[in-house]
């Protein structure tokens, strides 16, 4: 089965502590359509100026995106610049330039409508919604949120989460929203609020999912090697999603391989910079790291 996905497509330029690089292709659609790419295809919505290079268009072939929704717009693509400081957990925002994505409201084409799974990636509530609303009832629904929308859009915000299957977010994300220290009492009080699942994101920690009869803990793969981890958390999503489109099931147990593999994704996507790693990821690379994932989270009962 193939996954809607919308949200920004932006040109990035990331600095870290020792490398130093502008115009990359960024985005949470474009991190979270690559990633789901490896399992199923994918239709893209989304927005670009005219200034957006056309190797970038031939990477999203490439890895199975459909770009009947990505419209061209007269102008300049979003831009963002951001620096991350040795701890790269820590990130500071230099720039942002919204250009055409200011004006984003899409129309889908009539043959996206119909599409059983769909993320909808990091971008304001009110434009989820407006999405979502243009869908004829999709199978699994889910969605991302970060702070800005948490503080200044709320009420739609909690609008979306009454008409979603997951929702996925990160560890301050969650503590903001629902105003708990603790991750267990955010995830339980968030799934009140209309989700089936909630997915929280711990980043070099992992992630927990959680559901009405279960909790999940996932590790995270313990990297040697970070370069950028700009893109991680779209990246697991997207990984998540299109797992579940591609086997076309959502219990218990595909809701946890589904997680470790969006982590696996991940976990490639942090080692370079934009989707440099994701240009030459395998197959064979994808199920040897799973099999990473499982052998750290197995023992033997003594």
């Amino acid at each position: 089965m193939s996954v809607l996905i919308t949200g920004s497509i932006a040109l990035d330029s990331v600095k870290t502590q020792l490398e130093e690089h502008h115009d990359m292709l960024g985005g949470s659609a474009s991190y979270a359509g690559v990633a789901a790419g490896f399992f199923t295809d994918v239709n893209l919505v989304g927005i670009v100026g005219s200034d957006f290079p056309k190797p970038f268009i031939a990477l999203y072939q490439k890895h199975r995106l459909n770009l009947d929704g990505l419209e061209i717009a007269d102008g300049k693509t979003f831009r963002w610049s951001g620096e991350y400081e040795w701890d790269m957990n820590k990130r500071r925002t230099l720039s942002v330039a919204l250009n055409v994505f200011e004006k984003f409201r899409p129309t889908l084409p009539e043959h996206y409508r119909n599409t059983p799974y769909v993320f909808l990636a990091n971008i304001a509530p009110q434009l989820q919604l407006h999405v979502l609303e243009q869908m004829q009832r999709p199978r699994f629904v889910v969605a991302d949120t970060m702070d800005l929308w948490i503080e200044i859009a709320r009420e739609p915000l909690m609008a979306l989460l009454k008409k979603i299957d997951c929702f996925v977010l990160n560890e301050s994300e969650a503590r903001e929203l629902t105003k708990q220290t603790n991750l267990i009492k955010a995830g339980r009080l968030a799934l009140t609020w209309g989700p089936k699942y909630v997915i929280i994101k711990k980043g070099e920690h992992g992630s927990l999912l959680f559901a009405d009869k279960f909790i999940f803990s996932a590790p995270a793969y313990p990297l040697e090697d970070l370069h950028d981890p700009t893109g991680a958390g779209d990246c697991f999503a997207g990984g998540f999603t299109g797992y579940l489109a591609s086997v076309d099931r959502v219990d218990a147990d595909t809701l946890r391989n589904a997680v470790i593999y969006g982590s696996v994704i991940a976990s490639y996507n942090v080692e370079s910079f934009s989707l440099g790693r994701l240009q030459t990821l395998t197959p064979r690379d994808i199920a040897q790291r799973y099999g990473v994932f499982r052998a750290i989270s197995q023992f033997i009962a003594g």
